[in-house]
């Protein structure tokens, strides 16, 4: 891991935003001294993939909200983000749409009635594809992690799943928990 790899923690992206406060990213960066941003490459209604079902509990093939983007760091492509929602949450909302959301996805979400309440991710390294490595300015041989995060309602049913692809060499993901003694969880 270079020196000025970014360390990242899930929490500022799982919980909404106050009104009129900027997305997560754009907070953590600025917070850091440094810029992030995004360019939404792709947002509507698709099919889920094998994965993407098996991920949101919908049927492959079946409607889904994706939101492709490109994140970046002081103009520096980060990590490549695929964002899936339900399309009985998503469709005909901000979500489908290439528009930035002003306080982020999960701040509309909220608003719309589904809180996320337990997250799973899984984190994985491999080597990237060549759209991948062209598209995060990677040299061959350097490897990416793939996290992929679903968020669950109170009633355990998915909202939304995130497949994160970002340079292994440039991140470290830290993880913090808080555990509950005697509670069994």
């Amino acid at each position: 891991m270079s020196a000025g790899a970014w360390v990242s923690t899930s929490m500022p992206y799982l919980t909404s935003r106050p009104a009129g406060q900027p997305d997560a990213w754009g907070a953590e960066s600025a917070a850091r001294g440094r810029r992030g941003g995004q360019r939404i490459v792709e947002a509507g209604e698709v099919g889920a993939s094998g994965e993407v079902a098996e991920l949101l509990g919908v049927a492959p093939g079946e409607a889904v909200v994706v939101r492709r983007r490109v994140m970046v760091l002081d103009d520096v492509p980060c990590e490549l983000t695929d964002t899936y929602y339900p399309a009985t949450i998503a469709r005909g909302t901000r979500l489908a749409r290439t528009a930035k959301i002003p306080g982020g996805a999960v701040t509309l979400l909220n608003e719309l009635g589904h809180t996320g309440v337990r997250v799973r991710e899984d984190v994985s390294a491999r080597m990237p594809d060549e759209d991948e490595r062209a598209a995060l300015r990677t040299e061959p041989g350097e490897p990416v992690l793939r996290l992929v995060r679903v968020t669950f309602d109170s009633a355990d049913r998915p909202i939304q799943a995130d497949v994160m692809t970002m340079p292994a060499h440039r991140q470290r993901l830290r993880y913090e928990l808080d555990i509950e003694i005697g509670t069994g969880r």
